[in-house]
Parts: C-alpha cells; structure tokens; sequence
C-alpha cells in the first residue's frame, strides 16, 4: 500500500505539477513533504500529515521551511 500511494504521489509530481504554475508557500513542497511524510510515519499517518499541510498552503498562511516532523504530531511548529 505505502509503495502504491508514493507512486501516486510520484505520478502527481511528473505529470500533473508540471502543468500547474508554482503555487506551494512551503520548502519542501507540498508534494515532496507527502512523500517524506508516507515514508516516515506509514500510509495512515503519512497521508494525515500531507493532507495537515496542503490545507495549511493557502495565501493566509505565509508558508516557509516547514520539514516533516521526527515525531508524528498535527501540532503546529513555532517558528
């Protein structure tokens, strides 16, 4: 399952992003992020905490550095 959501994510990333102006207010993108995140924590966390930050990646937010957390948590960073 872990293989196929990053795969997905993958393909979003080669053929899908490219078509979109730039538009993720975050280092690293969102994209990459899920990927990190899915690697790290597994499917169920991984996809929470990618689905955490790309509601988080909006013009309200200013965005920034913002790497996937060494433990599982949906709190926010004070940076």
């Amino acid at each position: 399952m872990r293989r196929f959501v990053m795969n997905c994510i993958r393909f979003y990333q080669k053929y899908i992003s490219p078509m979109k102006p730039p538009t993720c207010r975050f280092t690293p993108t969102c994209s990459t992020y899920a990927l990190q995140a899915v690697e790290r924590f597994g499917v169920f966390k991984g996809l929470l905490l990618a689905i955490w930050r790309v509601l988080r990646c909006n013009p309200l937010n200013p965005g920034g550095e913002d790497p996937v957390p060494e433990k599982f948590t949906l709190r926010r960073r004070s940076t």
